[in-house]
């Protein structure tokens, strides 16, 4: 049960929501955005979270969309892991959007809300960077459409009434060569000690790290080092670890050593599974 009271509103349209967001803002009722709500009451039960009015976004059409059409996927935000996995119209997000929870805790995760929650990991945001998605944002100004690169950074760079919408992907993207891999301290479902996905566009490997840092990231200066083909693959693999451009977790999960190790022998699976395509 939810130690507290809030105001719960159900907006049909994208301008009703942020409209709401605004005016509960300025009554001082810290709102938010709902999807599949879990976070917000797993978090809530045990006080870490509060919040006096909650939007849920789940009637409104833009963000329920999953449609293939003019050269781009467009995947709404609160849709479902579920939902994603088994349309599989984007088969390395359907892969790594399985891996996150068990499956009654993914028929209730949203993408929008694996992509905005609190939870460092954000999973389903790999796929997503690899193939230079497009994130689709409602605010009190309009819609805007920005790469995610270019939404993310460390957290998300948006205003805080902003709703996001929507993930469009090129179509280019959706069966390019490509891999997920997951390494967990315990079990399959666990939290990641370190989430790769990778695919190859044009010659050269896209690839991007969850739970090896603070937050999940995509970084250019490690994908040049990967792609240098005038380097034998195991010299590329240790320059490539010695470059990360972040401090490495060293937590309960697993040390920073440990993580460094486990970063090599995904690696070189990386390199061995694109060996016939780069």
């Amino acid at each position: 049960m939810i130690p507290f009271d809030f105001d719960y509103y159900k907006p049909n349209t994208l301008a009703e929501a942020v409209s709401l967001y605004a005016q509960l803002d300025s009554l001082g009722k810290s709102p938010i955005y709902y999807g599949g709500g879990t976070e917000f009451i797993s978090m809530a039960r045990v006080h870490n979270v509060h919040a006096e009015a909650v939007i849920d976004i789940k009637a409104i059409p833009e963000c329920n969309i999953h449609v293939l059409e003019n050269n781009k996927l467009t995947i709404g935000s609160a849709l479902t892991l579920t939902h994603i996995a088994t349309q599989n119209q984007f088969p390395l997000l359907s892969l790594a959007v399985n891996r996150i929870s068990d499956h009654t805790i993914q028929d209730k995760i949203t993408l929008g809300g694996n992509l905005a929650g609190t939870i460092i990991y954000k999973e389903a945001m790999l796929p997503l960077m690899v193939a230079n998605a497009n994130i689709v944002l409602e605010g009190i100004k309009g819609s805007r459409t920005i790469p995610i690169m270019d939404v993310f950074f460390k957290e998300l760079k948006i205003s805080k009434e902003e709703l996001i919408v929507q993930a469009i992907i090129d179509e280019k993207y959706l069966n390019l060569p490509s891999i997920h891999v997951k390494r967990t301290k315990n079990e399959k479902i666990d939290y990641p000690l370190i989430t790769l996905v990778a695919l190859v566009d044009q010659g050269k490997i896209n690839i991007a790290f969850s739970g090896l840092c603070e937050f999940p990231f995509r970084s250019n200066i490690l994908e040049d080092i990967l792609n240098d083909k005038s380097l034998p693959k195991d010299e590329r693999i240790k320059k490539l670890i010695k470059n990360i451009p972040y401090e490495i977790l060293d937590d309960l999960g697993g040390s920073s050593e440990y993580r460094k190790f486990l970063l090599h022998t995904m690696l070189n699976e990386t390199l061995e599974n694109f060996q016939e395509v780069i």
